[in-house]
């Protein structure tokens, strides 16, 4: 059986058009990312969802959604709840260490059964960045905390109450995204620090969450890893840093291809970040045109990749133990409780 393409992708608007479910048919993505625009009702986005699988005729394609919280929330209020951001979970933890990871792994339950009304299977959570004094308003409070230490043990607790309600979680953006004081959505942070700190601090939360099954590139060129390109693209940066020193060896997203850090056109960033050696290339603003682009430089997964997607989903199946809808309900509730003042 063959497998499917080595890319993630997006689509247009809240309803899947004749052209774009022909490409998607015809390319075979291996799965997809919803954003804002793709989100109206539950059951029109539940509806997008299904005819986005149906597409490559796969019913277990995943789908991604970026749901944080914060400021990064795909689903929002009347229809989902309204997320605490990260920074507010860290500031418990640094009040009570066991009421901060409980609220946390509470709070991802519950954001893992949201993301499930409308069939995601992915949440692109825990942010594992570090918060330091410079650390550019695009994390900001997507952070947890400024010290390795509370960011490992807090997106832990995220990645175990996603895993719990069969969500999987995405750690990013590894190997730390903290350091960055420019939008790398716009531009390409540059970052001076020398190696050994980094390995101290930036890059020692995913360290300690190295077993988990998926991870995100960060867009960030590293002088003292490779003072020639950004890590998503080098391949010293994947296989020295990425794989060797941190030891994830689980399947590698890039951060999304669209974003301005990139030099080149599309299909050179998607061909030189699989080349790096990311497992997938995400592109996320499902304009058709790029799209088109990208499939021209991608081929399937590795044997590699599809070692690593089977591993992650076997991962996660033995880490399922579902609260149901009164388990839930309580998760909400003692959250409430933990949490006064997010309301």
């Amino acid at each position: 059986m063959s497998r499917p393409r080595a890319a993630i992708l997006g689509c247009a608007g809240p309803d899947l058009t004749p052209d774009e479910r022909a490409f998607f048919r015809d390319v075979d993505p291996l799965g997809y990312i919803l954003f804002a625009r793709n989100v109206d009702t539950p059951e029109r986005t539940r509806r997008l969802v299904e005819d986005l699988r149906s597409a490559v005729a796969r019913a277990d394609a995943p789908v991604l959604i970026d749901q944080e919280g914060g400021r990064v929330a795909r689903l929002r209020p009347p229809h989902w709840r309204k997320v605490p951001p990260a920074r507010l979970l860290g500031e418990l933890y640094a009040r009570d260490p066991e009421r901060g990871l409980e609220a946390t792994r509470l709070n991802s339950r519950l954001l893992a059964a949201d993301v499930a009304t409308v069939g995601c299977d992915v949440d692109c959570l825990p942010v594992l960045d570090i918060a330091f004094p410079e650390t550019h308003a695009v994390i900001g409070d997507r952070a947890y905390a400024d010290r390795p230490e509370p960011v490992a043990a807090l997106g832990r607790a995220a990645a175990e109450g996603l895993l719990a309600e069969g969500v999987m979680p995405v750690i990013k953006h590894i190997p730390g995204h903290g350091r960055a004081t420019v939008d790398s959505h716009h531009a390409l942070p540059t970052v001076s620090a020398p190696r050994d700190l980094l390995e101290r601090t930036d890059f020692l939360p995913f360290k300690l969450l190295s077993d988990l099954p998926w991870a995100m590139t960060g867009h960030l060129l590293f002088e003292a890893i490779d003072p020639a390109a950004c890590i998503t693209v080098s391949a010293r940066g994947v296989q020295e840093v990425i794989r060797g020193h941190i030891g994830f060896d689980g399947l590698l997203l890039s951060d999304d291809l669209s974003m301005q850090a990139l030099g080149g056109s599309l299909g050179d960033r998607a061909r030189r970040a699989l080349a790096a050696g990311c497992d997938v290339a995400l592109h996320c603003n499902g304009q058709m045109n790029e799209m088109v682009e990208i499939a021209t430089q991608t081929g399937p997964m590795t044997e590699a990749a599809g070692q690593r997607f089977d591993a992650g989903r076997g991962f996660l199946a033995r880490h399922r133990d579902p609260a149901g809808k009164a388990g839930l309900a309580d998760a909400g509730r003692r959250l409430a409780s933990l949490l006064p003042e997010w309301g």
